[in-house]
């Protein structure tokens, strides 16, 4: 069995939409295409490669292997800037896409048409499954309890809306950090397994005090 590993780059609220670049993804009338770049060095760059550093395939929605496929197998690949274009252009791509309307010319791409699909995938023996980008689909990923990993790059900025890494609907889960690192430009890159079910400790007092009776009152009183 395959694990399915989140990769993300996301700001402090939560916004993944296009952190490449201004035209990536300017859906929704989104004007800050390009916040990640000004954060990228070194120990960026190093945790990256960590993310890519086992034998993986990409799993990716429509509209992210649409972006990958116009932009990756134009890269040079000559290293070190060229090494993760070398990468990706070599492993397999599945491309998720319901409508099926998607180019998978791209060397080693691979169309997969619902969750079900990726159900299927995540079954069989290969290679762990890694995304990028792609709103949807881990929303889908997590809703439909999938998720097996996740690394995350928090870069220091609110950008006040886009389309956000976590959804309502993802199926609760607690994760384990398994370690972590604070970039030179202040990238919180934190690295997480799955951890089993949420616990749940009361913090509450052993008898409710007038007040807290009253608050909860209300609280039955307003739904």
């Amino acid at each position: 069995m395959r694990k399915i590993i989140v990769g993300a780059m996301a700001s402090m609220d939560g916004v993944m939409q296009a952190p490449g670049g201004p035209i990536e993804d300017p859906t929704k009338g989104f004007k800050f295409g390009g916040w990640q770049m000004p954060y990228v060095d070194q120990e960026f760059g190093e945790e990256l490669h960590r993310v890519f550093k086992e034998k993986f395939d990409l799993l990716l929605g429509r509209k992210t292997y649409e972006i990958f496929s116009g932009y990756w197998p134009y890269r040079d690949e000559n290293p070190p800037q060229g090494s993760i274009a070398k990468l990706f252009n070599e492993i397999k791509k599945y491309a998720v896409s319901r409508s099926g309307e998607v180019d998978t010319s791209w060397r080693g791409s691979v169309l997969l048409r619902d969750i079900a699909d990726v159900k299927r995938l995540k079954q069989e023996d290969g290679p762990n499954l890694v995304t990028q980008g792609s709103t949807e689909l881990v929303h889908a990923l997590f809703a439909n309890d999938l998720v097996d990993a996740m690394s995350i790059f928090t870069v220091p900025v609110v950008l006040g809306g886009g389309k956000k890494l976590f959804a309502d609907g993802s199926a609760p889960h607690s994760f384990k950090l398994t370690s972590a690192r604070v970039s030179s430009t202040g990238v919180l890159i934190g690295h997480y397994k799955r951890d089993g079910e949420i616990k749940i400790v009361d913090g509450a007092l052993g008898s409710p005090s007038k007040r807290e009776i009253a608050r909860q009152e209300r609280m039955k009183r307003e739904g």
